[in-house]
């Protein structure tokens, strides 16, 4: 290494560049062979910083999302169900709906990939630069319902309403509260103007019944539903393509 390579690593470090310094030895090798004039050689230095600060970036944003697991569209299996409205859903992953502070819901029959699909949204708008939480919904109402219990209410519908995309696994469950309906409605007053993603078993106009209140019902719901793009997802069950063969299933196959 020459002095003015290691004068060059010293200063990266001091401005705070020294990712540039996982891939300096190779353009410099570029630089010496020709490859790269002065002005090319600083430019593909300084991309490589912006790769790097985009990649790191990225995944601190997938690890605040709290996904359960980290799919994506292109690994979804269409063809295992063809009743699926691919096209719909491909034309989700344009983002429209994001960049509007729309809503997406997704519902139908248990296993039909509801899930994976809404994970697979969050991807990809944390890929576009959005910062994306996800959680079962009940998980969410418990979490605001400590706290009313610690007096950290606030703080929480306030985390729980900055992100621009908010998504609420498996709503619509089961008959809520009156205190779990009011949270619900503050939770979706206050993200005005930001992205949920919604899963359900149940068609959103099966959800009135749900809220012990009509008129909390139909002030939340007719907002959410009418201003949101529904996705009807039907078909069979995705799961068992997701499911692990049986070891003690394959040797009896063969053996018979």
């Amino acid at each position: 290494m020459t002095i003015v390579d290691t004068a060059l690593r010293d200063a990266l470090r001091t401005l705070k560049l020294s990712g540039m310094l996982d891939t300096l030895d190779a353009r410099l090798a570029q630089a010496r062979d020709g490859e790269l004039g002065h002005l090319e050689f600083l430019q593909t230095l300084c991309h490589d910083e912006i790769g790097r600060r985009e990649l790191t970036a990225m995944g601190r944003r997938l690890r605040r999302a709290h996904f359960d697991t980290e799919t994506t569209l292109e690994e979804f299996d269409f063809h295992a169900s063809p009743k699926l409205p691919a096209a719909q859903i491909r034309d989700l992953a344009a983002l429209r709906w994001l960049h509007a502070g729309e809503s997406v819901i997704l519902y139908g029959p248990v296993g039909v990939g509801k899930t994976h699909i809404a994970q697979a949204l969050g991807h990809l708008a944390i890929r576009h630069g959005a910062d994306v939480r996800f959680a079962k919904t009940s998980r969410i109402l418990a979490d605001l319902a400590g706290g009313h219990a610690d007096g950290s209410w606030s703080r929480r519908l306030r985390e729980l309403s900055r992100p621009p995309v908010l998504i609420l696994d498996d709503f619509g469950m089961r008959e809520l509260t009156a205190r779990q309906a009011d949270d619900l409605y503050e939770l979706i007053n206050e993200r005005a103007g930001r992205s949920l993603v919604l899963t359900s078993n149940r068609s959103p106009v099966d959800w009135y019944p749900l809220f012990p209140n009509a008129v909390v019902a139909e002030s939340l719901l007719d907002r959410l539903i009418n201003t949101s793009h529904q996705v009807f997802m039907n078909g069979p069950s995705y799961r068992p393509n997701k499911r692990p063969r049986s070891v003690a299933g394959d040797k009896k196959k063969t053996t018979e």
